[in-house]
C-alpha cells in the first residue's frame, strides 16, 4: 500500500474539499484515464485494489500510471472510548480527490480492453468516475 516515507506533522484537521481539479485535470503518460466526478477522500487500500483489478485484467499487459496519491493521515479514536481525551491516533492515508482529477492512466492496451479495466477499477472507488480518452497525439 501506498504511504508517505515521513511526515511534517503526525496528525491534520479535515479541512474542506471542495471545488474542481485545477491541476491533474488532463491526461499527461498513457491514452486512457479515469477522471473523477466528485470530491472524495480515497484511502491507500482503495487506489491498491483499483490498481490490482486493472493489472489482473490486462494480464500484466501495457502499463498503468497511478496519478493521486495520500498524503494525508486520518485518524480514529478507539471503539467504547468516552468523549475527550484528544484526538484518535492515525489509521490510514487518504488521498483527497476533487471533480475533474485523473486518478489512472493507462498505455499499450486497446481501448476496449482499457476501459473494461478502467471499469471494473471504478467498483473499487468511492468516487463517481468516467473513462477519457487522450485528444490529439
Amino acid at each position: 500500500m501506498l504511504v508517505p516515507n515521513r511526515l511534517k506533522f503526525r496528525k491534520v484537521r479535515k479541512g474542506r474539499n471542495e471545488g474542481v481539479a485545477t491541476s491533474n485535470n488532463f491526461i499527461s503518460h498513457g491514452e486512457f484515464g479515469l477522471q473523477s466526478l466528485g470530491n472524495e477522500r480515497i484511502t491507500s487500500r482503495q487506489i491498491e485494489a483499483a490498481r490490482q483489478a486493472m493489472t489482473r485484467y490486462t494480464k500484466r499487459g501495457g502499463q498503468i500510471w497511478i496519478k493521486i496519491f495520500p498524503h494525508t493521515p486520518v485518524t480514529k479514536k478507539p471503539q467504547d472510548v468516552k468523549m475527550g481525551g484528544g484526538k484518535g491516533s492515525p489509521e490510514y492515508f487518504a488521498a483527497k480527490v476533487q471533480a475533474g482529477t485523473v486518478l489512472f492512466e493507462m498505455g499499450g492496451v486497446p481501448e476496449d480492453q482499457a476501459r473494461e479495466a478502467m471499469r471494473l477499477a471504478a467498483h473499487k472507488l468511492p468516487v463517481k468516475t468516467r473513462f477519457i480518452v487522450r485528444e490529439g497525439k
